[in-house]
């Protein structure tokens, strides 16, 4: 309890002319070189910035550590009235609310100040982002040009925004409190990060991709990373809109999808081959039944008989973990018309492999690589790492019967992505299997003076001889889309 004279001290202080405190104190200042970020939420300055604390003199200090203090005895009653029920993956938004306003009004019917309107909405506003969003990152979740959120410990957070690494000015409050965040995406799918299993992959409930590493890896506080995916999933129109491919192209894809052809997804990460492989599941027809493999789900496929598998981490114990290579072996049993695997990155490729071998054709993967044939080469370490003693010829000879198409996509400069190379996987010439590029991106076009890519993918001229198993599936392509543009 304070004492009578700071008591009258902040009477006389609330009574001046021109002193009333402004909900804006707790805003740093962008500098003269940083453009102000849309939709960003407030947040407190960094201790190391006295300057800026400064300026609001005692009262602007005052009025924040007691902003602190309502908000924190919000949130304390918050949890003890509806406890592990936040942590709820279906917990009933309005009620929640009703819950806060409740709440909010006893907390500061016990203040000897009210809060002026302002800072009452922004206390709400910042509780309902902690206890049913994601604290200070929940704004950037919301903005539908950030496309990545990336918190390296509780008080550095950038985002991507259009291609661009940005810095932004929200914070966590402590480790604690990003621990507290970690804690409640990884719980809602089943998942765990701590001391013991430090690192983790996990997902929202719109598909976002998350990873999170903990202390003692993570050196100087928590890391999360979040890629974002669109509520609203990429079409191949807005593919085309971004100019990561051309509408023959994704008539050519579109072909060889409805073909059943066997596609090879490969890139860097970040080069946006999941948005890819999805536009590619949107090209299978709706009566074909899809099994999808992933470590976390993130395939959004609209078709109507999808079944959807995901990989489980061992227990605390150490036992229990399922692996895609496991998932991998179990689709063949469950009568598969394709199987999709989000990502194949060890043994399994053996596995996927043996799959297109066996007549589940038209089946699709991704690949980290960094060209069509580097493909292959990762896909033959990975084979290897299944621990069968296998000659490298057999392995190749595998692959050349297994791939049909390679989808290679990078991410450029100017933070586009672009589709690279389409490139058919033809067959074996001694040792080495042979690949012929369709469609590559053509670079001589350079770039304008903001920087952005002027290239586009184009015809290499060539006629792939994979028209002919198109053909036997009664898929039709017109030869004249290969012919080069004069």
């Amino acid at each position: 309890m304070s004492t009578l004279a700071e008591r009258l001290a902040a009477m006389r202080q609330a009574q001046q002319p021109g002193t009333v405190p402004s909900p804006r104190h707790d805003v740093a200042e962008p500098t003269p070189n940083e453009a102000p970020v849309a939709g960003k939420r407030r947040a407190t300055p960094a201790p190391a910035e006295p300057e800026a604390r400064g300026r609001g003199g005692r009262a602007g200090g005052a009025d924040e550590d007691r902003l602190n203090e309502v908000r924190g005895a919000v949130h304390a009653e918050l949890l003890n009235t509806l406890g592990p029920r936040l942590y709820e993956a279906d917990l009933d938004q309005d009620e929640l609310d009703q819950e806060l306003r409740t709440i909010l009004a006893d907390v500061l019917g016990a203040q000897e100040r009210p809060l002026s309107a302002s800072d009452r909405l922004r206390v709400t506003q910042e509780i309902r982002d902690d206890i049913i969003g994601y604290g200070p990152i929940e704004p950037f979740l919301n903005d539908v040009d950030v496309s990545e959120v990336m918190v390296n410990g509780p008080d550095s957070i950038f985002v991507e925004r259009k291609g661009r690494l940005t810095a932004v000015q929200a914070r966590f409050a402590d480790e604690a409190h990003l621990r507290r965040t970690i804690d409640k995406i990884v719980s809602r799918v089943g998942r765990r990060v701590d001391e013991s299993s430090p690192m983790v992959d996990a997902r929202l409930p719109d598909g976002s991709r998350v990873n999170a590493v903990v202390p003692p890896l993570a050196v100087d506080g928590s890391i999360l990373t979040i890629r974002k995916f669109a509520a609203d999933p990429y079409t191949s129109e807005d593919l085309i809109r971004f100019g990561s491919f051309t509408r023959t192209a994704r008539d050519f894809l579109d072909a060889c999808v409805r073909g059943r052809l066997n596609v090879v997804v490969s890139g860097s990460t970040g080069a946006g081959k999941t948005t890819t492989l999805n536009v590619l599941s949107s090209f299978i027809p709706g009566d074909e039944r899809i099994v999808t493999i992933e470590d976390a789900a993130e395939l959004q496929l609209h078709q109507d008989h999808v079944v959807r598998l995901e990989s489980r981490p061992s227990n605390i114990e150490g036992r229990g973990a399922v692996s895609i290579r496991d998932l991998v072996k179990n689709s063949l049993r469950m009568r598969p018309d394709r199987i999709i695997v989000g990502e194949v990155r060890d043994a399994s490729a053996l596995d996927m492999l043996q799959a297109m071998n066996t007549g589940h054709d038209g089946s699709i993967c991704t690949v980290h690589s960094n060209g069509p044939r580097d493909t292959l080469s990762r896909v033959e370490t990975m084979v290897l790492m299944a621990g069968m003693d296998l000659p490298i010829r057999a392995i190749r000879e595998q692959v050349a019967s297994a791939v049909d198409l390679i989808v290679h996509q990078s991410r450029f400069r100017d933070g586009s992505r672009r589709i690279t190379h389409i490139t058919e996987v033809e067959r074996m010439e001694g040792e080495v299997i042979t690949l012929q590029d369709i469609f590559v991106f053509d670079h001589s076009q350079g770039y304008d003076s903001d920087g952005r890519v002027l290239g586009r993918l184009v015809a290499t001229g060539l006629r792939p001889k994979l028209l002919d198993k198109l053909r036997e599936s009664n898929v039709h392509v017109d030869p004249m889309i290969f012919a080069t543009v004069g």
